[in-house]
C-alpha cells in the first residue's frame, strides 16, 4: 500500500517533515518514505490511501495501561483515605470479580479506544485472580484480533494466597513460552510482578528462576506509594529497588512503573541496570501519591516513557496532563514541554521496540508500519523546527481518521474496520451488572 498527499511526520532517527509525502507499505513494513510524486511514479499499480492532505505520523505508544479496569467507570466503592485502601476496596476487589469473559470485554472496549485515538502499541499489566489460567491467552486473542499491538503480562503477587501465586508464576511463563513456541508479531509478553509490598522473597526466586532461560524481562509497579518503600525497609532492610536488583529483576527488557518515592542510589541503579521508568501523571494525581521527578531522572540518562495506568487509552490526553503538572510543581512555564513529548514519542518507540521484531514507533524503513493519520490542517505556519509546538496544541485536540497497524487498516475515516463498537458495548452492559454484584 501506498498512503500519499499526506503530511508526512516520520519522528525516529530523520525526523523529517515532508509537505507532500508519502509512505511505501509492503508485508507489513515500511520500505520507503518520501515526496507523492516520486513514489507513485516509481511504484505504479500499488494500491493507494490518499491521505487527503491530513497529518500522517507514526502510531503513539502506550508503555503501562490496564486493560482490565475498564468495568471500574461508574462502580460505587467505599471511599479510600489513602493509595493501600484504594488497593483494598477497589481495584483488588474488582480483579476478583472479573471473569474471563469480563476479561475480554474489559480488554475490547480499551482496544477500540486505543485504534480510534491513534494508539498502535500498548504495554498491559492484568490481574484477575478468578479467571487466571488462560487469561493472557484471552487478552492476546481480543488485541491481535482486533489488530492492535500489545505486551503483555499477568501481574503475580502473593495477596490472594499460594495457590495463587502459583497460578500466577505458570500463567506468566507458559504465555512466554507459548509465544516463543509460535511467535506473533503482534504479540509479545513479559513477566508481570505487582509490587514489593505483596511479593515476598520466595516469590521473587520463584519468578525468576521460572523465566531464566527466557530473553524476557519483568514489569513491576515500584515506589508508587511511601508505603511500598516503608514496606520493603521493615521487612527486608532495604529499599524496593535494590531488593528487585537482588533478585536479578532490573535489565534492558524490565519496566519499573511510577518511581514516584525512589531515593538517589535507587536512580542510579536503574541508570545501571538500563531499566526503563514508566510515568503515569494523570493516575498518579487521581491517586494523590505524588509526582515522580521524571525530568530530573531523564536530565540523568535514565529512559524514562509515558504510561497511562488504565486511566485512559488516549495517549494525546496524557501527554498534555504530563507537560502541566510539571509546570505545576515546579511553578515553571519553561520546564516539560520538550520532554513530555520526547517521552512519549522517542522513549516509548524505544522501550516498546525491545519487545518486538521490527521497532515500532517511526516512520522509517524497516519499522513496522503502524500509522496514525490525523485530521490536523495546520492554520499557522508548521515545519520541522516548529513539531512539538503543533503536536502538544493542534494534533493532540484533532480527530484520528485512520490507523495503521503493520499495513491493516484497523480504522478509516474514524470507522473502526475490524471491530463491532456496538456489540462490544452491548455485550460489555450485559456482563458489567454480574461484575458489580460480585463485587
Amino acid at each position: 500500500m501506498l498512503i500519499h498527499n499526506g503530511r508526512v511526520i516520520t519522528l525516529g532517527q530523520s525526523r523529517q517533515l515532508l509537505d507532500d509525502g508519502a509512505v511505501l507499505i509492503e508485508d507489513g513494513l515500511i520500505v520507503e518514505v518520501g515526496s507523492s510524486a516520486d513514489l507513485l511514479a516509481r511504484h505504479p499499480g500499488v494500491p493507494t490511501l490518499d491521505a487527503r492532505g491530513m497529518t500522517v505520523m507514526p502510531g503513539l505508544i502506550n508503555v503501562h495501561h490496564h486493560l482490565y479496569s475498564t468495568f471500574a467507570c461508574g462502580l460505587a466503592c467505599e471511599p479510600a483515605a489513602n493509595f493501600v485502601e484504594i488497593l483494598e476496596k477497589l481495584w483488588w476487589k474488582l480483579d476478583r470479580a472479573l471473569s474471563l469473559e469480563d476479561v475480554r470485554y474489559s480488554a475490547l472496549i480499551p482496544v477500540l479506544r486505543c485504534i480510534k485515538s491513534g494508539c498502535t502499541t500498548i504495554v498491559d499489566h492484568h490481574a484477575s485472580p478468578n479467571a487466571l489460567r488462560g487469561s493472557l491467552r484471552t487478552i492476546a486473542e481480543a488485541t491481535s484480533g482486533a489488530g492492535l499491538r500489545s505486551c503483555l503480562c499477568y501481574e503475580l503477587t502473593d495477596r490472594n494466597g499460594p495457590e495463587e501465586t502459583q497460578a500466577g508464576i505458570a500463567e506468566n511463563a507458559e504465555f512466554l513460552r507459548e509465544l516463543q513456541r509460535n511467535p506473533n508479531p503482534l504479540v509479545s509478553g513479559l513477566f508481570g510482578l505487582h509490587a514489593s509490598m505483596t511479593l515476598s522473597a520466595e516469590t521473587l526466586e520463584a519468578a525468576f528462576a521460572s523465566v531464566a532461560d527466557l530473553d524476557t524481562g519483568f514489569h513491576v509497579h515500584v515506589a508508587e506509594d511511601r508505603a511500598d518503600q516503608e514496606d520493603s525497609l521493615r521487612k527486608y532492610g532495604k529499599r524496593v529497588l535494590q531488593r528487585f536488583h537482588d533478585h536479578g529483576l532490573l535489565g534492558p527488557k524490565s519496566l519499573a512503573i511510577h518511581c514516584i518515592h525512589v531515593d538517589a542510589a535507587e536512580r542510579e541503579l536503574l541508570l545501571a541496570t538500563d531499566t526503563s521508568v514508566v510515568h503515569n501523571p494523570q493516575s498518579n494525581m487521581n491517586n494523590a501519591v505524588g509526582c515522580a521527578d521524571a525530568l530530573g531522572m531523564l536530565a540523568q540518562g535514565i529512559r524514562v516513557g509515558l504510561g497511562t495506568d488504565g486511566m485512559t487509552s488516549n495517549m494525546f490526553d496524557e501527554v498534555r496532563v504530563a507537560n502541566l503538572i510539571h509546570r505545576h510543581v515546579q511553578q515553571d512555564p519553561r520546564v516539560a514541554f520538550v520532554d513530555v513529548i520526547d517521552m512519549l514519542t522517542k522513549n516509548n518507540a524505544a522501550i516498546a521496540s525491545r519487545f518486538f521484531d521490527h521497532p515500532v514507533g517511526a516512520l522509517e524503513p524497516g519499522c513496522y508500519a503502524d500509522i496514525a493519520i490525523v485530521d490536523y490542517r495546520p492554520f499557522t505556519p508548521f515545519h520541522a523546527g516548529n513539531y512539538y509546538g503543533h503536536f502538544m496544541f493542534g494534533l493532540a485536540n484533532a480527530k484520528v481518521d485512520t490507523t495503521i497497524v503493520q499495513g491493516r487498516v484497523l480504522m478509516k475515516g474514524g470507522e473502526l474496520q475490524t471491530l463491532d463498537e456496538a456489540e462490544i458495548f452491548a455485550r460489555a452492559a450485559e456482563l458489567s451488572p454480574g461484575t458489580w454484584q460480585r463485587f
